[in-house]
């Protein structure tokens, strides 16, 4: 089908022919579709819909653009993905204690745009590292170590690059048949046998509704599964950060104290990547509950520690990370704690003000070109809930200049509330299996 006929038919509501969709995601691949006709096809989805098996089409066209990996090891291909949230470092932490338990997690990661934080940019604050290899240095990290985080090549789902580049300019971002094949199409190119996905709902998250969360669950799980990966999905609290940091270096920090055997550095980010390490382990044929047993105590016994410290060190990092990260990871100049100057519990905190906090000390972009400062932003975040007194701290500033650090204080004391004690709640909110 031309493409001007199939998005005239999509704008129509007419249902589209998976294979008319496949041509269409080879027209954006090769050039042959132009970017008017990609965004008027954007445009036209955002208004109908694509329906669920037309969702599954565009994805698995995406996947099949470029190169599609396959694997042949003595364990199960598995990765996770996050929709995005605040203090959320869980990709580092779970990847390696996966490794650890005979699990191969090739995951083809992203970097932080808006609010949130990219796990390629926390990697890359230990000196010397680069997550930008190629895809025989892909093979060979995944199979000595177990586990290899890094950045896409150009030739992973190249037709999901160039619409998401329109769809960027066009208003048509926020669409969940879009959002949904634009995330599976690079993960699935992977070639993974198991997918879990971490679905945020709250104020640090981009889905601020547990009803929003849950469409756009529902869809990549039934998308995945559509489209031949085994994929469950949790929804999980993003009211507050993950973990008690947002930055790159300082959720770094945060990743080598709980590798370290550290769980209370943590609690709820331990927590979470046991619940998720558990949940795929399942999907590989194991049981849950025993899945979530050996990723904590590959955590505890320091075996996950082990295969990340030789994952950095692949990738350019120190040869004693283990030992040595306090001494590798950079340090700001200018270290501040800010302290409450009132009485009550922290009632409310504003994930996503916290992380544009973050992004205006130089820990994250605005725009793509943005160049990041790997040691500034935020450790120390009082917990949601806790009893706050004057004096007490709510959070540790790390900033390049005493301007930046004034500015950081002014977002943060507006972005924490103090008042009555919260309703809290559970760290998973809901679950979407296959």
């Amino acid at each position: 089908m031309e493409a001007s006929r199939l998005i005239a038919a999509l704008r129509r509501g007419e249902t589209l022919a998976p294979d008319d969709i496949a041509a269409f995601t080879r027209g954006l691949a090769d050039g042959t579709v132009s970017d008017a006709q990609a965004g008027a096809f954007a445009m036209a989805v955002c208004l109908r819909g694509l329906g669920d098996a037309g969702r599954v089409a565009l994805t698995e066209g995406m996947r099949d653009s470029g190169d599609r990996l396959s694997w042949d090891l003595p364990g199960p291909v598995l990765d996770k993905h996050s929709t995005g949230g605040v203090g959320d470092p869980v990709s580092l932490l779970l990847a390696p204690a996966l490794a650890a338990c005979g699990v191969y997690v090739p995951m083809i990661s992203g970097r932080g745009l808006g609010h949130t934080g990219g796990t390629l940019d926390k990697l890359e604050a230990v000196p010397g590292l680069s997550t930008q290899v190629d895809e025989a240095k892909l093979r060979e990290i995944t199979r000595r170590t177990g586990c290899a985080i890094v950045g896409a090549t150009g030739r992973i789902a190249p037709a999901d690059k160039r619409l998401y580049a329109v769809r960027d300019v066009t208003g048509t971002v926020d669409h969940v048949d879009l959002i949904t094949a634009s995330i599976l199409s690079k993960k699935l190119a992977a070639g993974l046998e198991g997918l879990v996905l971490d679905v945020k709902v709250g104020s640090g998250a981009f889905m601020k509704s547990a009803a929003e969360a849950r469409e756009l669950a529902q869809a990549l799980v039934a998308t995945a599964n559509g489209a031949g990966c085994p994929t469950a999905a949790f929804l999980t609290d993003m009211d507050q950060p993950l973990a008690p940091a947002l930055g790159n270096a300082t959720e770094m920090a945060v990743i080598m104290a709980v590798l370290s055997g550290d769980r209370l550095a943590a609690p709820r980010l331990h927590d979470l990547t046991v619940a998720l390490g558990g949940r795929l382990m399942a999907l590989a044929g194991g049981a849950e509950g025993e899945g979530e047993e050996q990723i904590a105590e590959a955590i505890a016994s320091g075996r996950a520690m082990e295969r990340f410290a030789a994952m950095l060190q692949d990738l350019g990092g120190p040869a004693d990370m283990a030992e040595n990260w306090r001494a590798h990871l950079p340090q700001a100049p200018v270290v501040r704690e800010v302290t409450a100057t009132e009485t009550g519990h922290l009632a409310a905190i504003d994930g996503e003000a916290l992380g544009h906090a973050v992004v205006g000390l130089g820990g994250g972009r605005r725009v793509e070109s943005d160049r990041i400062d790997p040691a500034v932003g935020l450790s120390e975040v009082a917990r949601l809930g806790a009893r706050i007194a004057p004096g007490d701290p709510l959070a540790r500033i790390h900033a390049a200049t005493d301007t930046d650090a004034d500015a950081a204080e002014a977002a943060l004391r507006g972005a924490m509330m103090i008042g009555d004690a919260p309703q809290l709640n559970d760290l998973v909110r809901g679950r979407v299996d296959p």
